[in-house]
């Protein structure tokens, strides 16, 4: 009998997220960026490039007004 041999490949992914309603777009967060994924959208709030930034946390102690939150999500699976 063979047995079923899996290896768990979970990983997570870091990334910074902004509370658009209370950001002030200082831009203090894109001069801290080392992956340049952060913009200010129309003069209204800091965005953030998911595909570019790699969740250091940087901009969010950066950030006067403490709007930004660096989350985590579990990608993959068993594979």
């Amino acid at each position: 009998m063979q047995k079923n041999n899996t290896i768990n490949t979970k990983r997570s992914k870091r990334f910074a997220t902004v509370d658009k309603s209370f950001c002030v777009a200082c831009g203090c967060c894109i001069k801290v960026c080392p992956k340049n994924a952060i913009s200010i959208k129309n003069g209204l709030y800091a965005d953030v490039d998911l595909e570019k930034c790699i969740g250091c946390g940087l901009c969010s102690k950066e950030c006067p007004a403490s709007v930004i939150d660096i989350k985590r999500e579990v990608l993959g699976g068993v594979a």
